[in-house]
């Protein structure tokens, strides 16, 4: 089976942004800086296994109001 450059190409680029829009949306509830995690999803999903640990890293990770309201209430 031939798999053709320019498809490859375009589903590592569909999958960058889906993957930017993903942890975008996770930064906002973990990160202070959620255009910071958006960014650093989409660079390390053009290859995909650092993406796909970054998420994991995401998703493990604390939310940042939760933390804060522990700390002040």
């Amino acid at each position: 089976m031939n798999i053709n450059a320019t498809l490859l190409g375009q589903v590592i680029f569909i999958f960058a942004l889906v993957m930017g829009a993903v942890c975008y949306y996770l930064g906002r509830r973990k990160t202070q800086t959620p255009v910071l995690a958006g960014l650093l999803g989409i660079v390390l999903s053009i290859i995909p296994p650092f993406g796909l640990v970054y998420l994991v890293v995401l998703v493990l990770k604390k939310d940042v109001s939760s933390a804060s309201a522990a700390v002040s209430g």
